[in-house]
């Protein structure tokens, strides 16, 4: 049984509009799930680990941006429609801005060799943070044989055969049900 976690104070629209914003400014080059992680669970602690993984999976199932689908879950919890508004202000009207002015120097300096170096850096980065943040969260997933197992069979389906997503959710999803559904369930009283 999963203990009750205690109600949060209400957050201000403006603190989850600016922790949206300072989630996506503070990954450059990607990783917002592993900067998602950091902000969410480990800063503020308004999420728990396990329910951030949770949410990160619905996410990540769902159709749509993962970051876009978190701001929702989030801002969502935190302070319902209007969280959910200002979670995805944040998320995303300084970067729509940013890549606009990007795109714009992108495409007009595209060739240079200097431009091609940040590229490839932030590219780097974007790994290091993605490896940093399936390293802290699978600790506390995979403690077990199954978990390993479903583990290595969506990425052998999904990385290495290189299935489409839903296919490979459609082969290991049962098989996760399956392994997580309760058995030994008490007498309704």
């Amino acid at each position: 049984m999963s203990e009750i976690e205690p109600p949060l104070e209400k957050v201000a629209l403006a603190e989850l509009a600016w922790t949206f914003n300072h989630i996506a400014l503070a990954s450059f080059g990607g990783g917002l799930s592993a900067w998602s992680r950091e902000v969410l669970v480990v800063e503020k602690k308004w999420l728990g680990e396990e329910e951030f993984l949770s949410a990160m999976t619905m996410c990540r199932i769902l159709p749509g941006a993962n970051q876009v689908n978190m701001a929702v879950f989030a801002g969502s919890k935190m302070r319902g429609l209007p969280g959910v508004l200002a979670s995805l202000f944040g998320l995303c009207f300084v970067p729509v801005i940013i890549v606009l002015v990007m795109a714009f120097l992108y495409f007009r300096f595209k060739e240079q060799a200097a431009v091609k170096g940040v590229l490839h850096g932030a590219s780097a980065a974007a790994v290091a943070l993605t490896i940093a943040m399936v390293i802290q969260t699978g600790k506390k997933c995979l403690t077990g044989l199954v978990p390993i197992a479903l583990f290595l069979a969506a990425f052998v389906l999904n990385g290495l055969v290189r299935l489409p997503l839903p296919l490979t959710l459609l082969i290991v999803a049962p098989l996760a049900f399956l392994w997580a559904w309760p058995r030994d369930r008490a007498p309704q009283t």
